[in-house]
């Protein structure tokens, strides 16, 4: 089962229930711990993840984000604050003014995990 653990730096102009709901649009359930600079997240679930990366057609760069990242048992990625506040997922490259939402799933079976969250496509479909 994988482990997510999810950090997000919350500014002092940042409304704290605002940046906590980013976080359960993308991965609801999650149980919290608040840091001195933001939150701290850990989850099991993927689904919601899951859901939204079909929904919005992107597994492709989902797959290319979480290769990248990978490290071992480790991927480790980052998310747009913002964006996933709306309940969207959309990756990000460089570090934002407001920050982003860091995200790391450890699992002894990353590569299945992987091909679980967004498997490879052919033409954009899965096969």
């Amino acid at each position: 089962m994988p482990q997510v653990t999810v950090r997000v730096s919350c500014f002092p102009t940042e409304d704290p229930e605002k940046v906590k709901q980013a976080i359960l649009n993308i991965f609801p359930g999650s149980a919290f711990e608040k840091g001195e600079t933001g939150y701290f997240a850990k989850t099991t679930s993927l689904e919601r993840f899951k859901e939204v990366l079909r929904d919005l057609r992107i597994l492709d760069t989902a797959r290319t984000r979480l290769l990248k990242g990978r490290e071992g048992n480790r991927t480790a990625f980052a998310l747009n604050k913002q964006v996933a506040y709306v309940g969207k997922v959309s990756f990000v490259e460089e570090r934002l003014a407001l920050g982003s939402i860091d995200v790391v799933i450890d699992d002894v079976e990353l590569g299945a995990v992987i091909d679980d969250i967004a498997p490879k496509t052919v033409d954009g479909e899965i096969p």
